[in-house]
């Protein structure tokens, strides 16, 4: 594999990683500055990873169903504000907000640009 190729591999992974973060939802920005990226060599080929462990990630991805939320240690869930204790309360659930699935499908994308100009650079 041409070091051409490696560069462009490379700069489409941080491509990839940006547009992920820049697409990611915001409300403490945790997840967004998870977002992190990794190169992978393995002998003659090479990629790369783009992922998150913030645990909710998917959940932002895919959104939720709606659900019933229980108590964990305790017999009830209590709030400030809440009228009083209450077995269990029902979430409506969340809309998707994609951001890892469209960064990765820009990926020929961007190689091709950064490719073109790594070559168009000699």
């Amino acid at each position: 594999m041409s070091d051409d190729v490696k560069r462009a591999v490379d700069r489409t992974r941080v491509d990839v990683q940006n547009e992920a973060r820049r697409r990611a939802a915001v409300d403490t920005g945790r997840l967004r500055s998870s977002i992190v990226s990794r190169a992978e060599n393995r002998g003659r080929s090479v990629g790369y990873v783009v992922g998150t462990n913030v645990s909710y990630a998917a959940d932002v991805e895919g959104g939720t169903e709606p659900h019933d939320i229980f108590p964990k240690n305790k017999q009830a869930l209590y709030w400030p504000g809440a009228a009083h204790p209450v077995a269990k309360v029902h979430h409506p659930g969340t809309p998707a907000q994609p951001f890892m699935r469209p960064a990765i499908e820009l990926t020929e994308i961007f190689f091709r640009a950064n490719l073109s100009q790594i070559r168009g650079g000699r």
